[in-house]
């Protein structure tokens, strides 16, 4: 179950692929609120479920498991400086297209694919640890997947007339995160001990704080600066908190 939500995590990068050689594209509005609404949900599931499940794993002391989320945070940080930055909204929100577009998207691809690495390790550690983290975490990543999809599929179409080439390229990115998902696999799944679970899900729950306050929040708003990603955050974390409470209510989780 865990690889299965990782695959469709990624394979959600194939919709905005879709959507920006064939479909309608989505309004910068709506793009804008998808990415905050993700954001509201890994923020929601990093603070609220995974950092404090963590925390009381068997074994584990509060100076590991808030060193480890230190270390997801400043690992974070530390990737996407040394990232190649061609920022997806640019080309989202219907500005100029650079001169070299094939060479920009190419880039965009490869910055879009190490970003995504680390998402397919989480979704898999999570939904390894807890499945209804997982869900949730699967939910997330999957909505925030299709701009980049439509990101890279765009500019990669504009550039060379082929829909086949922008869907693979699309695809690429969307691939990395499912590399993840089995990288973790293969090797966490020999080495799972509560202490190292522990520790890696607060290493993970770093992560996805860096990346909504760093990444998708910001990107929300460049996207659609007239918009507030603040009404999408808070409503993510209010859809997924209901969610949750409701499963514990139910006796499923």
């Amino acid at each position: 179950m865990p690889l299965i939500l990782t695959l469709l995590a990624g394979g959600a990068t194939f919709i905005g692929a879709f959507l920006g050689v064939v479909g309608q594209k989505p309004s910068n509005r709506v793009l804008a609120f998808a990415l905050g609404f993700a954001a509201g949900i890994m923020l929601l599931i990093s603070l609220m479920e995974m950092l404090p499940a963590a925390l009381h794993a068997e074994g584990m002391s509060p100076v590991l498991g808030y060193g480890m989320f230190v270390v997801g945070l400043l690992g974070y940080f530390a990737l996407d400086r040394m990232l190649p930055h061609q920022h997806p909204q640019d080309l989202l929100s219907g500005g100029q297209p650079p001169r070299n577009l094939r060479r920009t998207a190419i880039l965009l691809t490869l910055g879009i694919s190490l970003h995504n690495f680390p998402e397919g390790v989480a979704t898999y550690v999570t939904a390894s640890s807890d499945l209804e983290m997982g869900l949730g975490i699967a939910l997330a990543v999957a909505i925030h997947n299709i701009p980049e999809g439509l990101a890279v599929a765009g500019p990669m179409y504009a550039a060379t007339g082929s829909k086949r080439k922008a869907i693979f390229w699309a695809g690429v990115s969307g691939m990395a995160e499912i590399l993840g998902g089995v990288l973790a696999f293969l090797v966490l799944g020999p080495l799972v001990s509560p202490v190292m679970m522990g520790a890696v899900m607060a290493t993970v729950a770093g992560i996805m704080v860096a990346l909504s306050v760093d990444e998708l929040m910001p990107l929300a708003k460049e996207i659609d600066p007239k918009s507030n990603p603040s009404y999408g955050v808070l409503c993510g974390m209010a859809v997924m908190g209901l969610s949750l409470t409701m499963l514990q209510s139910s006796g499923l989780s």
